[in-house]
């Protein structure tokens, strides 16, 4: 290599490496105050790494009937809204495949002007009222069990699959249903496990339609109550549910309990997307190269 090239190249390092530092440094230190015993924390001093380890916070947090709560809503909101979303969008995408399917372009033209143009928050609020879903975790799932993008993905996909596979299935005898669960259910499981996975991770992180739709603090997901617990403890520890968290604030620093909070809430996608990550990355090929 030249000097010039060899230069550039441990310039690049260098700055890689500040950079990451700079992104890893925030996470760390979070993880290393919520395991901070009280008094090394009352002394003021920046600590990278505690003296003394301590699972006070964590025990506080899982202790409460609103933080348990919020975790059992997380979950099902994770598990529950990516299975109805699979299958809504897996059905009506394989819909759309079929060539003699009626009225197919029309459909087509409809899924995607809801790409193009959104409602609003307004109508969607005003449907979702007089849906009587206000108050209610399906209001976070119904409103968003597919997308159009996901939709035309998902079909990009079923159209690689040859007509040939459902031409010798009907010869074999079998149905639409067996067609769908023999052929095409066991072919479309890679997309079906991209697709799973981006839908777990934004039901999971579900924020601003839990803050317009649920006011009731015990049906909160995890992100709604974090988010009250980082920027008004007041209000997040406000009502008897939260009577448990509000003494374990005064026994320790509420900083503590706030980076354990953080920490709870993130650790489950944190551990699931360095095993999946390679699933991310062909689901965001999927439908995008037809053979």
């Amino acid at each position: 290599m030249k000097m010039g090239d060899r230069l550039f190249e441990i310039c690049n390092i260098a700055f890689l490496a500040a950079v990451g530092l700079a992104t890893l440094f925030p996470i760390y230190y979070t993880v290393v105050l919520s395991f901070m015993d009280p008094t090394e924390y009352y002394q003021g001093k920046l600590t990278l790494f505690p003296s003394k380890w301590t699972l006070e916070a964590y025990r506080y947090l899982l202790s409460t009937k609103t933080f348990m709560n919020a975790i059992g809503v997380s979950g099902f909101l994770a598990t529950v809204g990516t299975l109805l979303s699979l299958a809504v969008t897996s059905g009506l995408s394989y819909m759309l495949s079929r060539k003699r399917l009626r009225f197919r372009r029309p459909l087509m033209f409809l899924i995607l002007l809801t790409i193009l143009f959104s409602p609003g928050l307004i109508p969607t609020y005003f449907v979702v009222r007089e849906l009587g879903l206000l108050n209610s975790v399906w209001a976070l799932i119904i409103p968003s069990l597919t997308g159009g993008w996901y939709v035309l993905l998902m079909k990009g996909f079923y159209d690689s699959i040859p007509d040939s596979l459902e031409e010798a299935a009907r010869i074999d005898g079998c149905n639409e249903i067996g067609i769908w669960f023999r052929i095409i259910l066991p072919l479309s499981l890679p997309a079906m496990v991209a697709f799973g996975l981006f839908y777990a991770v934004g039901y999971w992180n579900t924020f601003f339609s839990a803050v317009m739709y649920i006011s009731d603090h015990t049906k909160w997901p995890l992100q709604v109550l974090l988010r009250n617990m980082l920027t008004d403890p007041s209000s997040a520890m406000s009502g008897d549910g939260m009577q448990q968290l509000r003494e374990g604030a005064k026994k320790m620093p509420s900083e503590t309990l706030k980076m354990a909070a953080v920490v709870v809430t993130t650790l489950p996608i944190m551990l699931v997307y360095p095993f999946l990550q390679k699933h991310f990355a062909k689901g965001a090929m999927v439908g995008s190269v037809k053979e």
